[in-house]
């Protein structure tokens, strides 16, 4: 689906600080297997259980042990099958014929809504939903909900909120991280004054214009606003959008400040905007998620040398956290899928799978000090803090027509503006006309 190509190289920043590479790939199912179990003590002893989901490589094993940990447990057998990346399309005809898997984990929460209209999915029972209830805030309770039902569990997060820098371009400029949207543009004018672009944009990959974008609006805007343009309950002519976009035009609407200037932005995707950065060392900064970490250790950079990266700076008087995630959902109306469900959402699975590499946790009673590195410790700590102002990318939340197809919708409308940054009443018009196409 989209961000194809940040979802296949995220093996997490873990690996990155490492500098390991992903394990082979396989889309063959593999079973996880399970220990011989004591007669009596394993409740699901014999329940054979399918697994479908996105992951390969160094990802597909990290998750196999999560899960085999769930077999010691309770004496399942379970088998992984790799969707790749358009799940749809794997998981399409297995519903048709009637045998989808029996657990799914969806890169997108709008996918709940999608399938819960075509009756694939099944209601969590009130032991998951008790599980979810306990360890998440009631937004991401709501996330993987539908019609009043509880369908989903958010069980992975990638943090969003984040400007990544190359520290010797600060030196040299004499500049320190920003913490505010006034000290970033302030910043951006000294580190282009001493010489070097600051900004490295992708603004080939239209998604990271989206995320920018929906940092600076939930910052500026906030939560509660952040929630209504989302549903499309404001429209995007609503003056909250005008303040984002003019604090946006503020980087884009200065040509010393993208690396190559606006033509070369706007031919520039995600992961060459981050090797602009680290491996020809033309610009200062590129604001994107947490897996730059493996793009930038893919350019020569040590992370936490060479790659920094700062808390997205506050454009307004919130302190924007945004996540993208995966949503656990059962296909099949068993005991052994609703067991696993419950599972992952529960304090220990979270925990099994934070000690691995690769992983973040929406879950608030997972500990970070269960990160393997600083880094991540860093990053899980973060999301804790943000509490209940944690947000979920916005345009995954919208219909694909709008906010996930590349060059159509909200993707084409950024990439619009910021090659023509001074027309945001135009921008807005635009963003309208494709959401109340999208949401009719």
């Amino acid at each position: 689906m989209r961000k194809a190509r940040a979802a296949a190289i995220l093996a997490g920043l873990a690996l990155a600080v490492a500098a390991c590479g992903n394990a082979p790939t396989t889309t063959q199912p593999t079973a996880t297997g399970s220990a011989p179990a004591t007669a009596g003590a394993k409740t699901l002893e014999g329940v054979k259980l399918e697994v479908a989901a996105k992951w390969t490589g160094a990802e597909q094993k990290n998750f196999e042990q999560v899960l085999k940990a769930f077999s010691d447990k309770t004496g399942a057998q379970v088998t992984y099958a790799s969707t790749g990346e358009d799940t749809g399309a794997f998981l399409g005809p297995r519903i048709q014929a009637g045998s989808p898997p029996d657990v799914a984990i969806l890169p997108q929460p709008g996918l709940v809504q999608q399938y819960v209209e075509q009756k694939a999915l099944k209601p969590l029972t009130d032991a998951v939903t008790a599980e979810i209830d306990a360890n998440y805030t009631p937004y991401w309770k709501e996330l993987g909900s539908a019609d009043g039902q509880v369908y989903g569990v958010l069980i992975k997060a990638a943090h969003k909120s984040l400007v990544w820098y190359r520290s010797q371009a600060f030196d040299d400029a004499g500049v320190q991280p920003a913490t505010t949207w006034d000290e970033l543009v302030k910043n951006a004018q000294t580190i282009a004054d001493s010489g070097t672009p600051p900004f490295s944009l992708c603004g080939a990959s239209g998604w990271t214009l989206t995320d920018l974008f929906e940092n600076v609006y939930l910052s500026t805007a906030g939560p509660e606003n952040y929630d209504k343009l989302s549903k499309h309950e404001i429209p995007w002519t609503d003056p909250t959008v005008t303040t984002a976009l003019e604090k946006i035009q503020q980087i884009v609407g200065k040509q010393e400040f993208l690396v190559d200037g606006t033509s070369g932005t706007m031919q520039t995707d995600f992961p060459t905007c981050v090797s602009k950065v680290y491996s020809t060392k033309k610009s200062a900064m590129v604001i994107e998620a947490d897996f730059v970490a493996v793009e930038a250790v893919q350019s020569g950079a040590k992370v936490g040398e060479d790659a920094k990266y700062f808390p997205f700076p506050k454009a307004g008087d919130t302190a924007p956290v945004v996540l993208g995630g995966d949503v656990a959902v059962a296909m099949k109306d068993s005991p052994g899928a609703m067991a696993l469900l419950q599972f992952l959402a529960s304090k220990e699975g979270g925990e099994i799978w934070a000690k691995l590499p690769g992983y973040l946790s929406p879950n608030k009673n997972v500990s970070p000090d269960n990160y393997p590195d600083e880094l991540t410790k860093q990053l899980g700590q973060t999301i804790v803090s943000a509490g209940d102002a944690v947000r979920y990318d916005m345009s995954d939340l919208a219909p694909s027509a709008f906010g996930g197809t590349d060059g159509k919708g909200e993707w084409k409308v950024l990439q619009d503006f910021v090659r023509k940054p001074t027309d945001i009443k135009g921008a807005q018009e635009a963003l309208e006309a494709e959401a109340k196409k999208a949401w009719k």
